[in-house]
């Protein structure tokens, strides 16, 4: 066991404004499981770029141990898998990596064959039992459940849960309770640590929230109160300041140096009053300042006359001789929330695209309702450039609505000055998510829209989409999200 210890962190873009830490201090035990979470934009990967010595900064950061960063890095994905072990780690024994892979259900086979024919699934378990056959390091495993199934991120988190070291940046809650002990939070105005997994977490910062919360309307008086008086001392100041000038009544003038002693000394009395009443009422703004905002959203899905949206009868997807998927069949009904579920490469992907009109190889019978709307969100950000603005005129959507939405999502107005190719993955998404949200459609397609996205903005959508049910059809991998939503589940 030993310690990482951070000492007056303080860092900031070149040529930003944002500050994204602010002389912060902690210390972390290396034997630690520790989950890591926040909003998105908060410093998550800024900072463990800043382990990995990425950027220069003020204040310390002392461990004894290395950082590895997964994904590591691959540079030539055609190299065969076992050429790619040895690239990040040189010196290891076969059984070893074997023993490694067979925890992770991965086939020795796969080291012989090239790296890019693995799947992603495949490729995020063999790069973390290489890492963590490294002795003497420490893993910062940033995101890694973006590319695993269902049943992949279960095999994951049980293999983590059984390992120690690591600090791991994940938004799937049932991920994190599985195989974390520790959770580290980035805040608004702070980073604590906490024992225990993310649920543990999660319900102590509500019973935080909801006692800062009942105290609110108290604190709001009491500032309003210490306000007024600093006000009033305020006045006191000016008013013993013009008694410096002396006092002259019929019979005699005032000593000026006597009034200005006692007006010296009243006015340090003051200043002080003054500033002690200015600290309380910091103090008390502070204690509002970590409450997480869960506004609710709104949504105005159209109506459409008929209750049945779509109908797939036998259909079958080719790529080639190839099929992604084949005898699928399901009714798309009015008000259905239906999750589409399956392994990664079993057509899920394939199956939305054609619903929404690609022109895809296929077979069977796809019955869609006439003039039937829909809105599309892609896993792919990468098309997301220029500023919002010209992005919402564009999609033809209202461009205050998109704005406000995003606000809520925990876009600061910052943000909104900015190029989306600079946003984070979790904000591109969120991009997606609200221009879909403002679309007058009859029906909603989300192909895996949580990637990236942070946790309370996940409950978020969540608690939009129960309480507006709109007609969603979609794929997720987050196991909460999906028993939380969906109505209805078709598995391929």
């Amino acid at each position: 066991m030993s310690l990482i210890q951070v000492q007056n962190l303080t860092f900031a873009y070149e040529g930003s404004y944002d500050t994204i830490f602010d002389d912060i201090s902690f210390q972390l035990d290396t034997d630690w499981k520790l989950g890591f979470t926040g909003r998105n934009g908060r410093g998550k990967t800024t900072f463990l770029n800043l382990l990995l010595g990425k950027y220069e900064y003020e204040g310390t950061i002392h461990a004894s141990v290395d950082f590895d960063y997964f994904p590591f890095p691959v540079r030539n994905r055609e190299s065969n898998t076992l050429d790619v072990v040895d690239e990040i780690l040189p010196d290891y024994e076969y059984w070893q990596l074997s023993r490694e892979l067979s925890l992770l259900k991965v086939t020795d086979d796969a080291l012989y064959r090239p790296f890019s024919s693995l799947s992603n699934g495949e490729q995020t378990k063999v790069l973390l039992a290489a890492l963590f056959l490294k002795e003497n390091s420490f893993l910062l495993i940033d995101e890694p459940t973006n590319h695993l199934d269902l049943d992949g991120r279960q095999i994951v988190s049980d293999y983590l849960k059984a390992k120690k070291g690591f600090i791991l940046v994940s938004h799937d809650r049932a991920f994190l309770d599985n195989c974390v002990d520790h959770i580290l939070s980035i805040n608004k105005t702070n980073i604590e640590i906490q024992r225990g997994n993310f649920t543990d977490w999660r319900e102590n910062k509500q019973r935080r929230d909801d006692f800062e919360l009942a105290e609110n309307e108290k604190l709001k008086k009491d500032i309003k109160r210490l306000s007024e008086a600093a006000k009033r001392t305020g006045k006191w100041s000016d008013e013993v300041e013009k008694t410096k000038t002396g006092i002259r009544n019929a019979d005699f003038f005032v000593d000026r140096g006597y009034i200005g002693h006692k007006a010296a000394k009243m006015m340090k009395r003051s200043k002080s009053m003054e500033r002690r009443q200015q600290e309380a009422i910091d103090e008390k703004s502070k204690l509002l300042k970590n409450i997480e905002s869960s506004e609710q959203l709104k949504l105005a899905q159209l109506a459409y006359h008929k209750s049945r949206l779509v109908e797939l009868d036998r259909v079958a997807i080719r790529y080639g001789e190839k099929r992604a998927c084949e005898d699928v069949n399901f009714t798309i009904e009015q008000g259905d929330r239906i999750a589409l579920m399956g392994r990664n490469g079993s057509g899920k992907s394939s199956l939305l695209k054609l619903i929404c009109g690609e022109a895809l190889d296929y077979e069977g019978t796809l019955r869609l309702g006439s003039q039937l709307k829909i809105s599309y969100v892609s896993q792919d950000t990468s098309h997301l450039q220029g500023g919002l603005t010209e992005y919402a005129r564009s999609c033809g959507i209202d461009e205050s609505l998109f704005k406000s939405i995003l606000r809520k999502l925990d876009f600061a107005r910052v943000q909104f000055e900015k190029d989306m190719s600079a946003y984070s993955g979790g904000q591109k998404k969120k991009v997606l998510i609200a221009r879909s949200l403002c679309e007058r459609v009859h029906l909603h397609v989300w192909d895996e829209p949580l990637n990236f996205v942070d946790v309370i903005s996940r409950m978020q959508i969540e608690e939009l989409l129960l309480e507006h049910a709109p007609t969603l059809l979609f794929v997720e991998h987050d196991s909460e999200f999906c028993a939380n939503i969906a109505t209805k589940v078709v598995r391929l």
